[in-house]
This record gives C-alpha cells, structure tokens and sequence, in this order.
C-alpha cells in the first residue's frame, strides 16, 4: 500500500518515510525524521529534531516526540529518539530527546503503551511491552524494564530504575528503584508485596511465584539483609532465576544514592 499524505501536513522534503505510512491532518514532520513502515500518525502529530521512529506504530492526536530536553544545562546538541515497532502514543504524549551527558538518545522500544498525557523526559531508556497510565511523568534518565506496568499520575524522580514485572500503584510518587516483579505504591512509595497478578499473566511457574513470595518476606518483612536471605533462599532450593534477579537488584540499589543505583558516586 502506498503512503498516505494528508493535505494539511507540513513535512519537510529531507524527512525519510517508508511505505504504507499514513500522515494525517495538520501534522508536522521534520528534515531528521525517518519513520518506518506501516507507522499511522492519525492528526496533529509533531516529529521535531532527530527522530528514528520504527515500523506500525499507532500515534494519536497532539503527540510531541524529539522537543528540545528540559535540561538548562543543553546547548543545542545534536540528539535525538528512537523509537522501536508496534507503539502506541496516545494524545498528547511529548517524548523528549536526549542530551549529552549520556549517550545523546532517549529511546522507547516495542509494543509499549503510553495513554493520554504521558510525558517521557530526556535520556530514559525504556523497554518493551511497558504499559503506561495517563498523566504519569517520567524526569529524565530513568530507566525502565521490560513488561513493567506503571499507572495514572505517577510521578518518577530522576535517575531510577524501574524493574521488569514490577507494577506502580497510581499517584505514586516513585524517588527509590522499583525492585522487579514487586508492587510499589504511596507518597512516599515502598513495595508492598509481589505483582501476583502481573506475575500469573506473563506466565511465571507457581514455584518462582512462591520463591519470590518468600523473598520478598525475608527482606521486607524480616529486615535481612541480602546476604542472609540468599543463604536461607539457597538452603530451601528457592534460588531460581527470578529471585537471583531480585537480590541482585536490590544488592545493586543499595549501592546507589538515596536507593537509585544509576546515582553510584553522584553527590
């Protein structure tokens, strides 16, 4: 099928589409764009910057992707987004490039879900298969593991890391690293217990589901230290792969700065 260019749009001739990629009304594309096959920007869309935007991603009304970081510190450099396959960005979502100070790109990769209002800062790197809540703020550098699940009105500090099958309960306000396959939730945030639910739809067996069950009781509930729960863990044979995931997590949050092990040395 061959592309489809609304008349109202405003695309510059340098932009780079592929077929079958659908450009709707009033939309603006800029001369760094390359958007990927079978892409919909459905109207008001706006590609500003460098943007490198993958195949069959669903873009909805009054979405902002490469603006300029929100950062005082940014001059002008040459940065950009990149954006994986089979995405979709519902209205009003701003994705912002990234900035020097790590390696210039803010990158969102496949089959994720952001809903209305989301906004991602500069410099985060998210995985796949994430679903994002409306209105949840993302500062910049954040990092976020694949299948994670945040919901509406969450607001997420600089610099943490947000862990695979992990899910954030909503208005939360999320300044720790969020341990894989937990459920974090509050103002201030703590992990409550294991993202059950999350846990039995990706298809966790039930022993890794029990082993992560008795980690999460030995260090959240007993106070031990990672060390001690991974003897006791080792000793009970339920020192699988999830869990082993787990206390290396949470070994290298206790590293960083204020709970965010992406802030080691900083400050």
């Amino acid at each position: 099928m061959a592309t489809i260019i609304a008349d109202t749009a405003c695309i510059d001739p340098r932009a780079e589409l592929s077929d079958e990629v659908e450009i709707g009304p009033y939309c603006v594309i800029g001369p760094e764009v390359r958007i990927g096959r079978g892409t919909r920007l459905i109207a008001h869309v706006c590609l500003i910057g460098r943007v490198l935007l993958g195949e069959y991603n669903q873009i909805y009304p009054y979405v902002v992707v490469g603006g300029e970081p929100q950062d005082l510190s940014y001059r002008g450099e040459p940065t950009w987004v990149e954006i994986g396959d089979h995405n979709v960005l519902r209205e009003g979502v701003t994705i912002h490039r990234g900035t020097p100070k790590e390696d210039g790109a803010t990158r969102l990769g496949s089959r994720n879900y952001l809903m209305a209002n989301v906004h991602v800062g500069h410099d985060c790197v998210l995985g796949d298969r994430i679903v994002v809540a409306n209105n949840t703020m993302f500062a910049g550098h954040i990092h976020v593991e694949s299948n994670a699940n945040i919901s509406g009105g969450v607001g997420l500090h600089q610099f943490v890391t947000i862990g695979a099958f992990s899910y954030i309960g909503g208005l939360s306000r999320i300044y720790h690293d969020v341990p894989p396959y937990m459920l974090v939730e509050g103002n201030p945030s703590k992990v409550r217990c294991i993202n059950v639910v999350g846990l039995k739809r990706h298809g966790l067996s039930a022993e890794a589901i029990s082993s992560l069950h008795e980690a999460h009781r030995l260090i959240y509930r007993a106070r031990m230290s990672v060390r001690q729960a991974a003897e006791i863990l080792e000793a009970n044979g339920q020192l699988g792969t999830e869990v082993r995931r787990l206390l290396e997590f949470i070994a290298d949050q206790q590293l960083g700065k204020h709970g965010r092990s992406r802030e080691r040395g900083k400050g």
